[in-house]
């Protein structure tokens, strides 16, 4: 099995169970949108009975691969391929008529939608019927796996939404626009974004204005990932003292993110410190 991120690759694993073995293309810390592939991925999806993507914008890389490797079985419409963005309500959906001058599109619609982890209960459906299309001697115990996984889900929602239940309507400040459905999920106020367009380092004139927002608004955290320089959060966090806290958006990016599940873990943990200053 080939996924396009450590995420997919994760929530495979735990339907799969023992009946699989992962791999995921683009590394965990690295932005997927700037993703270059090495003649290894090429081999990796030659060898692969089934392949998962994120679908939108962000992996478009994946398809003229698949284009190149050319096993209709796992090409858009083969049995062994899957793009876990369908069914999922997408935010942020606009007309892609014409092509960014700068940046990338997100205009299909948002595409870090696994960031809400209610929607793994979509993503994992698709994941479950696809591995049954490929392997229907073991239907049941997929679908047995992605009962138990769904059932430990709800656990940590609910244990997630405790811990941030005091923080409900707080404005943030991110650096990317990744976090539109974790925002929406546990009830955070983005109110804008040190790329003024995703993938578009800000001017001095967009660094003003947020230094005004941060101040009139009375900003307390500025949200970065581990991959995005550090120079401009800090920048705006000696100027207005608000906290900088370092999220990540897929498994593996951190040491303590080794699952869906301690993704999930390790960015509430760190909200909850950075909001308690």
């Amino acid at each position: 099995m080939v996924t396009t991120t450590s995420d997919l690759k994760s929530l495979v694993e735990f339907v799969g169970g023992d009946r699989v073995r992962v791999r995921s293309i683009a590394l965990p810390a690295q932005d997927p949108h700037s993703f270059e592939p090495k003649p290894s991925n090429f081999q990796q999806l030659k060898a692969a009975d089934l392949v998962v993507k994120v679908g939108l914008d962000h992996d478009l890389w994946i398809d003229q691969m698949l284009a190149e490797v050319g096993t209709s079985a796992i090409r858009r419409g083969g049995t062994g391929y899957i793009d876990t963005s369908v069914g999922i309500p997408l935010l942020e959906v606009r007309a892609r008529a014409i092509a960014p001058l700068d940046g990338h599109n997100h205009g299909a619609g948002n595409p870090h939608y696994w960031l809400d982890p209610f929607n793994a209960q979509t993503m994992t459906g698709a994941i479950m019927e696809g591995l049954s299309r490929i392997d229907p001697d073991h239907a049941t115990l997929y679908e047995t796996n992605r009962a138990a996984f769904l059932t430990q889900l709800d656990v940590k929602l609910a244990e997630w939404e405790q811990h941030l239940a005091s923080y409900q309507g707080q404005p943030v400040i991110a650096y990317h626009n990744s976090w539109p459905y974790l925002a929406r999920r546990f009830r955070l106020n983005v109110v804008d974004y040190i790329e003024p367009k995703p993938g578009v380092p800000p001017s001095p004139t967009h660094l003003a204005n947020l230094l005004r927002e941060i101040k009139e608004q009375h900003i307390s955290l500025i949200i970065k990932e581990p991959y995005e320089s550090d120079q401009i959060p800090r920048l705006l966090s000696r100027k207005t003292g608000a906290t900088v806290a370092t999220l990540v958006s897929s498994v593996g990016a951190v040491p303590q993110a080794q699952n869906y599940f301690s993704l999930f873990d390790y960015n509430i943990k760190a909200l909850v410190e950075a909001f308690n200053g």
